[in-house]
Order: C-alpha cells, then structure tokens, then sequence
C-alpha cells in the first residue's frame, strides 16, 4: 500500500511509477474542507450537503481524476474521509487565537452529510454536471485520520489530561460516516476505523497527541481492565452508564464492531522495527501491534463480539536525516535496512493486512522526510529497498548452516500476469565481498504480492543480493547484506 499527503502526489505519472513499483493498494485523503463550499467561512452556507453537485465542482475535480486513473492501472484505491473540516462545522468553544482550530469538536452530523454527498458520488451510477460517463465506484474507505492526535480532532482531554474527550467525539464521527456509507450503498465495502498515530504524551491537553490504547479504551468505553465502564466514569466519557447501556452499546456504534479493519499508523520513529518505547504501554508502533491486536480482541469480547479486526498498515517509514532536522530519525542508509525488516516482521504477522509506504518525495522542506525519492526527485536507497526488499534474520553462522533469505519482486505479479509466465528472482552471492557476483539459487514467485522465503547454505562469508529481470528494462537489484560464517 501506499499512501501519500494531497493529490499532488498523484499524478498519472506517480501513480504510473507506483504501479511499476508494484504497488496495488494507494490510500488517498479527501480533505472535507477542500470539498466544502466557503470552508473558511464560520457561518454555514444554505445548500444540500448530502448532494454531490450541491459542492463546487472544482473541489472535486483532482479526486475524481485519481480515481479514473487508478480504476484504469487496476489499483485499489482508499479514500480517506479526512480533516480539517470547513470552520462552519466546528464546534463551540474554540480557544481564541491565531488559527482557527476546525478540528474542534467537529459536527458529527455535518460530517455524515458530507459523507453522503462522496458515496453518492462514487458510487459507480452518479455522472456528474456536465460530464458523460459515471465516475468510477470507490469501495474501500477510511474515516478520519488520527483521531488522537489533536491536529486533527480536539480537544484531546479535559480535566487537565485526567478525562478522555476526543474518543467521544470520533465515536460520532464513526457512527455518523457508517451510516452515510451504507444508506449509499456502501454497506459492504471495506471500511477502515482507527487511523492513530502511534505515539502520545501523558497529559495531550487540547492539541497533543494521546497514546493510542488509551484513546482506544475511551473510544468503546471500557477501563483498564477492558470491561465496561458504568457510572461517572462512564459519563465522563459520552459512554452508557448502566450494565443496560452498556449492552446495547454494540448495537448502536455498529460501525466499531463491524468494520473491515482497524488501522493504524505503526511509525517506529527511530526505534528499529522490533524495539518497543521504553515505559510506553499504550503505544501502538510496529514492534507493538501484538498487543494492539490482543486489546482490541479484548474489547470486541467484553461486548459479546468474536470479531478479529485484520490491522491495516496505513502510514509507515522512517524519516532520514538528511534532509530531516536529527531527532527520532535514521540515515538513508539504516532506513533502507530498517524498512526491509520492518516488512519482514509486517509479513510473519498474519493479522497484518498491508504494508505501506508514506510519500513518494520528500517534502521540499525536508520536514517529515520519509520519502523513496528526495525533494528534487533522486532515489534515496529506501527507492531500492522498497522495490526488492531483502531480509535475512539472521546473517551469522556455521560453514554450512541454512539462513533464511526473505525478500519479495514487487513487481514481479504484474509481468507475470502481463506475459503469463512465471517469474522467478534470483540470490546472488559474492564471496567475500570482493569477487563477481553469481546465482547461487533461482526462486519462483508463487505469491500475489511477490514474497518468497528460501533456507539457503553460502560458501562462506560475504555478500547477497536479489536478482530480477523484468520483462523488459534492465535487471533490478535489492541492496546488499553482510553475511559472516565461522
């Protein structure tokens, strides 16, 4: 999966790049206030928010593009129905300053209308004003974006940090989107709840971020122990409080309980993949999706479900500096290392839906830099990396002794399906990093998304590399691992 910060980066010739690279799922973020008549306006205009042609058509203009081109490369697209909302929808009792806080309790209600107005239109019946032919149907969504952060939805607590607000309020944002999508025929779609960002602070005030099994916990109303809460607890948070409440809560918050997938933003920011945050419980980074998995199994029980939401990958890299200010960061180098293991370990996890790339580029300010590419366009060796990633778990032993070689063509599906033969990568080894390199096995590609596993035996120590040759174009190569053996 990829997914990238605005419609720029979806060009035709990016989303052209990205299917060459492989890539079959791109997530796309349909911004409510760049769809909303005069979003900065504080008061709301009179129109038909449920329908589409009621919005300005050049808001729709680049999303309707995207999703004409990636029907046509046959990629599956997920729209992202995510903040800032228009300042008309914000709620009362915004702190007074120099921004204008849209995010602050967002009108659930306005957000469901919005939401009708974008099933409606790519539903795959609605032709637009003007146009001949219907828009392509989208059929995989996601709601919001990082709810616990409070960029995107405030304010976090109350209380001075003690009380959990902004789980009620994505609680309705969730309620409100569930029942748009499926009044326009998107019932059965994938839908995607959660989005968190990985990390949070003790005390998020109004605009921190909240560690995200906390605001989970908020989120379907339970306590630490992950059974219903009653009481003044209960209401502190929006949640029922009587045993009663609590056993219709599932009922009335379907879209919590019924999605397609829980998502999640699993960035390590520095940590090598396997490494959890120190004194951190609540986090949901990579090496910590396990225990995300088993609360949410938790929860889902504590109210009768036995559903196992599937974890979607939704953002994920490592920024690097250069061109990134140090802190929380790797060099290009360790990142390309560290992107490869981080797949391996998305790979081994059964419950772990996708594995995605965050940017293409990155950002000419060089903030946020997790990008294949940098801001002028070169490949950084994450570009390699993500191509053919290679991993070998462990890269020490005896003479003789099998290491598993894990890797993928990315691409590999796609010119097997466009050549109908099969495609096959090969391991090169270079004895002592000095020598040729030579094919010391060839694998067949068997898998959708081009994974293989091989127990090899090297002659000694020295370097390995994958080999692939497309179709046409020259041989692709993915970095190279050290191997020692004595």
């Amino acid at each position: 999966m990829f997914t990238g910060p605005s419609t720029a980066t979806f060009t035709e010739s990016n989303l052209r790049l990205l299917r060459s690279l492989g890539v079959d799922d791109i997530q796309v973020y349909m911004h409510w206030a760049d769809i909303a008549p005069d979003p900065l306006s504080a008061r709301r205009p009179a129109f038909d928010a449920g329908d589409p042609a009621a919005y300005p058509p050049a808001g729709w203009a680049p999303y309707d593009a995207i999703v004409r081109e990636a029907a046509a490369l046959h990629m599956r697209l997920d729209l992202a129905l995510v903040p800032p909302p228009p300042e008309w929808a914000r709620g009362p009792g915004a702190p007074r300053g120099p921004r204008p806080h849209p995010q602050w309790r967002p009108n659930a209600a306005m957000y469901g209308q919005w939401v009708h107005a974008v099933g409606v239109r790519y539903s795959g019946h609605y032709t637009p004003p003007g146009q001949t032919a219907p828009v392509p149907r989208v059929a995989f969504w996601s709601i919001w974006n990082e709810p616990n952060l409070g960029l995107d939805l405030a304010p976090q607590t109350a209380d001075h940090g003690a009380v959990e607000v902004s789980p009620r309020y994505y609680r309705a944002l969730v309620d409100a989107a569930w029942s748009a999508l499926t009044a326009t025929g998107h019932g059965h779609d994938l839908i995607l709840i959660g989005e968190l960002a990985p990390a949070g602070m003790r005390q998020p005030g109004n605009f921190g971020m909240m560690p995200g099994l906390r605001f989970l916990r908020g989120l379907y109303c339970v306590g630490p122990s992950l059974e219903p809460l009653t009481g003044a607890g209960a209401a502190s948070l929006g949640c029922p409080t009587t045993a009663a409440g609590s056993a219709r809560f599932r009922a009335a918050n379907p879209g919590l309980f019924e999605a397609g997938g829980f998502a999640d933003h699993p960035y390590p920011f520095g940590l090598a993949p396997d490494q959890l945050a120190s004194g951190e419980p609540d986090y949901t980074n990579l090496a910590a999706i396990p225990n995300l998995e088993r609360t949410l199994d938790r929860i889902q029980a504590a109210y009768g479900s036995s559903a196992r939401f599937g974890i979607w990958s939704t953002e994920f890299g490592y920024l690097t500096t250069p061109p990134n200010p140090p802190g929380d960061t790797v060099s290009p180098q360790t990142a390309a290392y560290y992107l490869n293991w981080s797949e391996y370990l998305t790979w081994l996890d059964p419950r772990i839906r996708t594995y995605d790339q965050y940017e293409l580029e990155d950002p000419s300010t060089g903030i946020f830099a997790s990008g294949l590419l940098t801001a002028s366009g070169t490949p950084k060796p994450a570009f390699y990396a993500f191509r053919m990633p290679i991993y070998l778990p462990r890269v020490t032993g005896a003479p003789g002794q099998p290491l598993l070689v894990w890797g993928a063509a990315r691409a590999a599906p796609l010119a097997a399906a466009a050549t109908h033969r099969r495609q096959t990568v090969q391991i090169q080894f270079s004895k002592g990093g000095r020598g040729a390199f030579r094919t010391i096995a060839t694998v067949p590609i068997v898998s959708a998304h081009g994974y293989f596993a091989k127990l090899e035996r090297f002659p000694a120590s020295g370097l390995v590399r994958l080999a692939w040759a497309p179709p046409s174009g020259a041989v692709q190569y993915s970095r190279t691992v050290v191997i020692t053996l004595r």
